[in-house]
């Protein structure tokens, strides 16, 4: 597959177009606003100059990867594309209608695919005349430097194309996963708690915001903690990602989003990109230290990491994804220090299934229900 169409000139689109060029692709980017291409273009220019000075790429290297991106101004220039992957707003209507008209210019033989982070493939590839050529391919951001891609077919997928998407994503240098067509695939799913837990330990008023961050990564070494991370991927993605999930599974209470995130969300407190988040990204801006205190530092990492854990063991009950795909999926998608499957033996299923359980005890909530395999392991 050497030609590649690209719907979506944001942040992933134009990251995803970087990686197929950069692995000798000729790629076709397409957005309805034409400004975002040009705009997009002339930033990817930018951050493939400072690879060069930072002496990552050649210059030689720097024109290849250009030269081998062109902008499409209609979905009909992708009619000679083998691979087209749509990476635009997630809203399965809009989706929809644009995979719909998308069909009627390329060929036949051409994969249609979706970088969609939390919608269902099935239900995307539905409305396809050709439903088996339609598969999920959800990349991390940034594309270029996030390893972990997950492939994901649907009901409908034919059953070899999986395989071909893993293969392809090997040549282009990614680390590919399959997983099952479950609300928030692998990561999404299993990484919910990392955000919800801390957004209930602040509201709660049992830590700060700073607090959480702190333990999670003294204690857990995570590279950033769930209020930075928010406000790196952006609190408004975040909540909505939430909010998908959570209304996917019917309205689990495990999912359940937060109040707090949403009125973050209301008022454009959507971290760097707005400038301020849950912290202040503003020049000068001073960063509250948080208050020490290894107890409570414990407590916030303990119950954050027993609802991780058990995600990751329910999942693993499910078959969402074999095991080693579940350990390389968190490492490799959201950066986490260590598997959660390894983590749990090493701190203890039995000290996690009691921590569950104690939570369970004081809330009362179907939120801290355990795995039936927890209790098991």
């Amino acid at each position: 597959m050497r030609n590649v169409g690209i719907i979506g000139a944001g942040t992933m689109g134009i990251g995803i177009a970087q990686v197929a060029a950069t692995n000798g692709c000729k790629v076709w980017v397409y957005d309805a606003n034409a400004k975002q291409v040009e705009m997009a273009t002339v930033g990817l220019e930018k951050t493939l100059t400072r690879l060069v000075d930072k002496q990552k790429i050649s210059s030689e290297k720097m024109v290849e990867i250009l030269s081998n991106i062109s902008i499409a101004t209609e979905l009909k220039d992708f009619k000679d594309c083998e691979l087209v992957i749509e990476a635009i707003i997630e809203n399965k209507e809009i989706k929809t209608k644009v995979f719909t008209e998308l069909e009627q210019h390329v060929s036949e033989s051409c994969v249609i695919a979706s970088n969609t982070s939390s919608i269902s493939i099935t239900s995307l590839g539905a409305e396809l005349q050709k439903p088996e050529r339609f598969i999920g391919i959800h990349f991390f951001n940034p594309a270029p430097l996030m390893p972990l891609v997950e492939i994901i077919p649907s009901l409908l997928t034919e059953k070899s194309l999986a395989e071909k998407m893993y293969s392809l994503m090997k040549e282009w240098g990614k680390v590919p996963v399959i997983a099952k067509d479950i609300p928030g695939f692998i990561v999404n799913r299993i990484a919910r708690p990392f955000y919800g837990e801390g957004l209930r330990i602040v509201e709660e008023n049992i830590a700060t915001v700073e607090q959480v961050d702190d333990a999670m990564k003294i204690i857990g070494n995570f590279k950033m903690g769930p209020f930075e991370l928010m406000d790196l991927i952006g609190v408004d993605v975040n909540f909505s990602v939430t909010k998908t999930v959570y209304n996917e599974y019917f309205y689990d209470p495990k999912y359940k989003p937060s109040l707090l995130q949403q009125r973050m969300s209301e008022a454009k407190l959507h971290g760097r990109k707005t400038g301020k988040g849950f912290y202040d990204y503003a020049e000068g801006a001073v960063k509250t230290e948080p208050t020490k205190d290894e107890a409570l530092y414990q407590q916030i990492f303990l119950r954050i990491i027993s609802m991780l854990i058990n995600e990751a063991v329910e999942a693993k009950r499910l078959g969402i994804a074999n095991d080693e795909d579940l350990e390389l999926a968190m490492q490799k998608g959201v950066n986490y220090p260590k598997g959660l499957l390894a983590w749990g033996e090493e701190i203890g299923y039995k000290k996690i299934s009691e921590t569950l359980q104690n939570l369970y005890e004081e809330y009362q909530e179907e939120r801290y229900r355990q795995s039936p395999l927890l209790r098991k392991l």
